[in-house]
This record gives structure tokens, sequence and C-alpha cells, in this order.
């Protein structure tokens, strides 16, 4: 008997995938809960954990950009143990993953061509018609 596919089923989409969705809405929604100035206007782009499950990097974005980077993290080292007990709370793992925090850079790569894009003249029209 030939096995079917369950393209509903959780299980086909990667373990690791899946975690690093949840590790990105447990983190976002506590960033929500916490009053610290630093890390208003931040977006987690997103959680890349380790194949072993114990070091995860988050990636975020701010509207203020590469300069906000070193406040940003200076926040992030004084919340981290903060942000990994959440985890702890709402994930079921058997070990919680150690944190580490850095700017997205893909948004960093893509601000960088969109502003080489807007810097090129723009063609002239030559319809000779």
């Amino acid at each position: 008997m030939a096995r079917q596919r369950n393209h509903g089923n959780p299980r086909q989409y990667p373990r690791t995938a899946r975690i690093n969705e949840l590790l990105r809405e447990i983190l976002a929604d506590e960033l929500e809960h916490l009053d610290d100035d630093r890390l208003q206007l931040l977006t987690i782009t997103s959680v890349s954990i380790d194949g072993d499950l114990r070091h995860a990097v988050v990636f975020f974005d701010s509207i203020r950009g590469e300069d906000g980077d070193p406040e940003i993290l200076e926040a992030f080292g004084e919340l981290r143990w903060r942000l990994q007990g959440a985890i702890g709370r709402q994930a079921r793992m058997k070990h919680t993953p150690e944190l580490s925090f850095e700017p997205d850079p893909a948004i960093r790569a893509g601000e960088r061509i969109d502003s080489l894009l807007s810097e090129l003249p723009i063609p002239a029209d030559d319809d000779q018609s």
C-alpha cells in the first residue's frame, strides 16, 4: 500500500523552520510588553536556530537603521535572560536556546541596493517614431 502525502501535516515543514517561526513569534510578543525606549520601532525579522537547538541568532531591523544598532544591541544584551525565560515558559523544548542578536543583513543589503538604484540617472526616452 502506497503511503499518501498529507500536505497539511506540520511534519512536512522542517522542524527547525517551525521552531524558528515559534521563537520569532514569542520574542516579538515579549518585545511588545517591554518598556525600553531603545527597542521602539523594532522588528524581529527572523530567527535561525542551530541544528542542535542550543543556540539561536535573532535577526532584527529598526527604523533607525545602522545608527540605532549599538543601542539596540546593548538593550538586547541586558534583556537576553528575560527573553530566553519567555521562550522557556512558552515553548515546549528540552533546552532553551542561548540567544544572540544581529541586524538583518538581508534588509541592510536591500536598503543599499535601493539607495544605489535611486542614484542612477533616469534614461531619456529614445522613442524615434
